[in-house]
């Protein structure tokens, strides 16, 4: 018996997509350490509104929003091993993005308050995430699967 193909079946739609979202959570944060994909990587900060670097030219990063896109990732692929977790990571991540997208458009971009950094573009991109994995959480959730595969 093929076990990886058994451990892919026993998987729930939500359960595989935080593994997906995980994924690309892991390759922006990897990316975003890359120069050349990531623009004036040289201005790169830790923290702040400062860092002048751009993931795909677009997206304001700095070391400290990196390594949150990688722990996101490391967390949804801990939590996608059970139905209850993949719901936990997609609504609750997706609060936080919510929460993330309320406080890009309060704070200023250029205000010190704006450690993470964010810029317009990150802002709504926050938003579409919020929007999505709340949606995709209640969505794949609304009835609970009653095997005993998902404990």
């Amino acid at each position: 018996m093929n076990t990886a193909r058994t451990r892919t079946a026993s998987r729930t739609p939500v359960q595989l997509a935080v593994l997906v979202i995980s994924i690309v959570f892991l390759l922006v944060g990897v990316l975003g350490f890359i120069p050349g994909i990531t623009t004036n990587y040289d201005s790169m900060q830790f923290a702040g509104h400062h860092s002048e670097a751009l993931l795909l030219g677009v997206f304001q990063v700095s070391v400290l929003h990196n390594i949150v896109h990688l722990l996101y990732g490391v967390v949804g692929l801990a939590l996608a091993r059970t139905w209850a977790g993949a719901r936990a990571f997609l609504i609750g991540g997706g609060v936080i993005y919510a929460l993330l997208w309320i406080y890009g458009l309060l704070v200023g971009q250029d205000s010190p308050a704006n450690f993470v950094p964010l810029n317009t573009a990150d802002n709504w991109l926050h938003f579409g995430l919020a929007v999505i994995m709340i949606g995709l959480g209640l969505l794949l959730t609304r009835r609970r699967p009653t095997t005993n595969r998902l404990a």
